[in-house]
């Protein structure tokens, strides 16, 4: 599988560069055991010791210009269709393999906006300036970003199956952790119980486990990226967490919010009800206008008037991010114009797109409510991947 999910993504790397009018893409690493370039799984699946060159070009031909210690391994890899071993310096292959294609314009691993197409280090950049120095070459180096935006964001039928499938086991454990939850028991014990089932299950979890899962109970808690603390689930607390998980190779990434009951309440106070669905109708209003051509600051501003129209602060963060191989992955963004963000709140959401929705208010004296689901953008709307939670889940004191 992960072979024919490589090869889908280089012909569709081919289709992006013919759009992008551009003649060869090319990823050039070394040492990628110590410094992995973000793009190496999906479109080569194969490590690099020495310094080697990974080109797709817009005819669709591949090229790896790699060591001779490991032809043996990228032939049993079988994703590139020619491969040229050098022994001593890489100048043994290179210029012949690019002089082959002449290029008008090449696009290589490095971005100012965009961190999965920013694997080129500087000394490897130095490095090419200096091999090819007596060409004109370097004056048709361009940033890979736009290629690595479409080919992350555009999900092929096989991607979207895997992702599915996260989606659905993360739901499951969501399940378990409510049947868990009740007052007394700390946020850490959540979250191993919650890493205890990943583990149990055989699956990996979606980012850094110091955080995966963020469990966060009752008023004036940590921030969003913040990892569970000491701190007791007590009644009257709202609880909500954020996990995800990785299923081969692909993630989900999902927020739950819970209420526990006080001694003496049937249901939650209507202040917390309120907050809650101001959050669920957000994401409606959101979803609704979630098409391609979009731009993603104009989602994110549809979310974020309605929350503070019905008197909450804005939240601190963007309304969503792409969702694949990574957990942040994809070009555009779901955020607000501001400077953090860079370019990506004005590309243009495309069909195909995995998007998470995930706004927050507090609701003060109780926490955080906040729902996080996922959704696939289709050629005129967007359908949700995860079923959604639409009423408060009540724990019971």
């Amino acid at each position: 599988m992960q072979k024919e999910l490589i090869l889908e993504k280089i012909n569709q790397a081919a289709k992006i560069l013919n759009e992008k009018n551009i003649d060869m893409w090319m990823t050039y690493v070394r040492e990628t055991g110590n410094m992995r370039d973000p793009m190496l799984d999906m479109i080569v699946g194969a490590n690099a010791t020495w310094q080697s060159a990974f080109i797709i070009t817009k005819n669709g031909d591949t090229h790896a210009i790699i060591g001779s210690l490991e032809l043996e391994n990228m032939k049993s890899v079988g994703t590139y269709k020619n491969i040229h071993p050098y022994l001593k310096t890489i100048k043994e292959k290179f210029p012949d393999v690019i002089e082959s294609i002449k290029p008008n314009k090449i696009a290589l691993n490095y971005s100012v906006n965009s961190s999965l197409a920013d694997g080129l280090t500087h000394g490897l950049y130095l490095d090419l300036l200096e091999q090819f120095k007596e060409t004109d070459y370097p004056k048709k180096f361009v940033s890979s970003e736009d290629i690595v935006a479409a080919l992350r964001g555009r999900k092929s039928p096989s991607e979207i199956k895997l992702i599915k499938e996260a989606i659905a086991e993360t739901l499951k454990i969501f399940d378990e952790v409510t049947k868990f939850l009740k007052p007394g028991i700390t946020e850490k014990q959540v979250a191993a119980f919650v890493q205890n089932l990943v583990k149990e299950r055989g699956f990996e979890l979606a980012w850094d486990g110091e955080y995966c899962p963020s469990v966060f109970t009752g008023p004036d808690t940590a921030g969003a990226h913040s990892g569970p603390t000491d701190r007791a689930i007590e009644p009257g607390h709202i609880i909500n967490m954020d996990f995800g998980i990785k299923i081969n190779g692909y993630c989900s990434d999902l927020q739950r919010t819970w209420y526990v009951l006080k001694p003496g309440e049937d249901n939650p106070p209507e202040e917390v009800t309120r907050g809650f669905n101001v959050i669920v109708e957000s994401i409606t209003k959101a979803a609704r206008e979630l098409k391609p051509g979009k731009e993603g600051w104009e989602i994110d501003q549809i979310a974020r008037n309605y929350i503070q129209i019905n008197g909450y602060d804005e939240f601190p963060h963007g309304l969503g991010h792409q969702v694949g191989r990574a957990v942040h992955d994809g070009g555009a963004l779901l955020g607000p114009k501001w400077e953090r963000y860079g370019n990506l709140p004005t590309l243009k959401i495309e069909a195909g797109n995995v998007f998470t929705i995930e706004p927050r208010l507090t609701v003060d004296k109780y926490g955080i409510a906040t729902v996080e689901e996922m959704v696939l953008v289709n050629s005129d709307g967007c359908e949700f991947l995860s079923e959604r939670q639409k009423e408060l889940l009540i724990i019971k004191s």
